[in-house]
């Protein structure tokens, strides 16, 4: 039996109202506690930050493509290098850090969960691999549905129950957590060398539409009671002008009913998707309509997809906009076919200052985020690696916190950036609880695992705890911005279910994490016409054995695994 007491700590945890309260916090088994013995072991926060572990909702951290990004990038493998410690293993990487690395800089920066945004079913093996060898953090992975076959073909045939029955089974399949969709119907559509274009632009050869495509997933997605909504990367992302097909992507599950206390709908990554203009001549944010959206309907959430001046590796299942970037840019680029569910597309490259394309693309994240008065509609991410690597999450912090900072950052930016965007005029400076809100709290509720523990320091929530080395009420987080930055780039302790794993910046400890699925049911009739058409489909086309498609317990060492019914 092992037992903490933190004592003196100010106190950040917005699922259960406290801000800033001085209060102790009780461990016992890696849970929270009322209260534990006097020979528990103590840690005086002296009043420092203390916020629950972090939880990044989003993020590119294992699979094929991610180890694509690696082949490509000889460069990065020789970045931010580490030397094997008696703790832990050797480090390489920056954008696409090696298994080891994932996990460590997570822990050292605080965090403690996070969840890869892009597995198809037919990799997921390779995926679980790699989760199981990320140390110290709980991860789970969001399975590939948009241009699957299987569900084009029950949606084309208005056959919900056959479609609910098939992403019970794929998601049992891929021992996945969620609904991910990704440019809908435009991953099938590139297998021929094309793409859809809008929410009504048929996908060749199953004639279903994106429009389809999202609602009826959406709805699958209600009937199973899964913990997470629908996970949405929209339609024409990376083209001048799309936020009109972003905005109307909202309204198709407008009308759609939560059947849990989250969204309905989450859409990622809108920094590349809330682009005005005609083309790059005009290019120019439209941050504010999408803004003023979210400030008038409470049945979705997006995440920021902040973009971070330096080196970048795109890696995203919209193989479309992985080509148009490559020949946008002359970069190299790597494509990828999943036979008859997804594509895929790498392209490493750069983000310049002195890029007005990609100075907008910088202000229409942070736009975004200051803009929706809610604060629990808009997570923090970078869509690591395709905005930035997540170790810059402390920098995205501080541009939230302070104008002053941003301003700091405006300086080296092109002008023309400040003519086509609002940044420049917004005075608003998020403080500790709102970061607290948009690092844990909100990616915790919008994935549905606050009542699993995760996000939140409740009595009976796992004992994840980062504790920084700053204390909000000596410190004015507008002006000492790189004070801040400092003490969340590396934790004075990050506490990974009871037990330290970080200290003073430095990795201590190194368990195994969790690994977050699903297990659901979907009606008898229902899954018994989806199981017949599945194996045919595994007998005309698919490259390999149904027997030998599926995610094995094996794979998957340290399962946390959640039972949802269809209703």
């Amino acid at each position: 039996m092992s037992e903490m007491l933190i004592k003196n700590a100010t106190v950040y945890d917005p699922i259960n109202n406290i801000n800033g309260d001085m209060m102790d916090i009780a461990v016992k088994d890696g849970k929270i506690v009322d209260s534990v013995s006097g020979s528990a072991q103590t840690i005086d926060a002296g009043g420092r930050l203390v916020y629950p572990g972090g939880v990044d909702a989003h993020t590119h951290i294992a699979g094929s493509k991610v180890n694509v990004g690696r082949i490509m990038r000889p460069d990065d493998s020789r970045l931010n290098n580490k030397p094997r410690t008696k703790v832990t293993r050797p480090r390489t990487g920056y954008t696409v850090p090696n298994v080891y690395s994932m996990g460590y800089g997570y822990a050292e920066m605080g965090y403690t969960t996070a969840f890869e945004a892009a597995v198809p079913i037919l990799k997921a093996r390779h995926t679980h691999e790699e989760l199981e060898e990320i140390p110290i953090i709980d991860k789970g992975g969001l399975t590939l549905f948009g241009s699957n076959w299987m569900v084009m073909d029950a949606i084309r045939e208005n056959d919900l129950d056959r479609l609910a029955a098939y992403v019970a089974w794929g998601l049992l399949s891929s021992r996945g957590w969620g609904v991910k969709i990704v440019n809908p119907g435009g991953g099938e559509a590139w297998g021929f060398g094309k793409n859809v274009s809008g929410l009504d632009d048929p996908v060749p050869n199953f004639e279903v539409t994106p429009r389809q495509i999202v609602r009826q997933l959406a709805e699958a997605n209600e009937k199973l009671n899964l913990p997470h909504s629908i996970h949405l990367h929209c339609n024409n992302l990376g083209k001048p002008g799309n936020y009109e097909t972003t905005l109307a992507t909202f309204d198709v599950c407008k009308d759609i009913k939560s059947k849990r206390d989250r969204q309905s709908l989450h859409v990622t990554h809108v920094q590349f998707n809330a682009w005005g203009g005609n083309h790059w001549g005009d290019f120019e944010s439209k941050a504010e309509p999408i803004a003023d959206y979210l400030n008038k309907n409470d049945f979705l959430t997006i995440d920021m997809g902040q973009l971070v001046f330096g080196s970048a590796t795109t890696m995203t299942a919209d193989g479309p906009v992985q080509y148009a970037n490559a020949r946008l840019l002359k970069a190299r680029w790597s494509n990828g076919d999943v036979e008859l569910e997804d594509s895929s597309g790498v392209t490493p490259l750069e983000y310049h200052p002195q890029s007005y394309i990609h100075g907008i693309m910088w202000a229409i994240g942070l736009e975004l985020a200051l803009l929706t008065k809610d604060p629990w509609q808009v997570l923090m991410t970078t869509d690591h690696p395709n905005g930035g690597p997540y170790v810059n999450y402390p920098m995205v912090m501080t541009m939230l916190m302070s104008k002053k900072r941003r301003e700091e950052e405006m300086a080296k930016i092109a002008e023309l950036t400040f003519e086509r965007t609002s940044i420049a005029g917004i005075d608003k400076e998020l403080d500790w609880y709102d970061i607290a809100i948009k690092t844990r709290a909100t990616h915790a509720k919008v994935l549905g695992i606050v009542e699993h523990g995760k996000g939140h320091l409740g009595v009976g929530a796992d004992a994840d705890i980062a504790i920084y080395d700053i204390k909000p009420d000596e410190t004015d987080a507008t002006i000492e911005y790189n004070k801040v930055e400092a003490a969340f780039r590396y934790a004075a302790y990050t506490i990974k279910g009871g037990e330290i794993v970080v200290k003073d910046g430095e990795i201590t400890a190194t368990p195994k994490g969790k690994t977050f699925w699903v297990k659901s049911t979907a009606p008898a009739d229902g899954h018994e016409r989806m199981m017949e058409d599945l194996k045919m489909k595994f007998k005309k086309y698919y490259s390999v054995s149904m027997a030998n498609y599926m995610v094995q317990d094996e794979y998957v060492e340290h399962p946390y695994v959640v039972e949802t019914g269809y209703q």
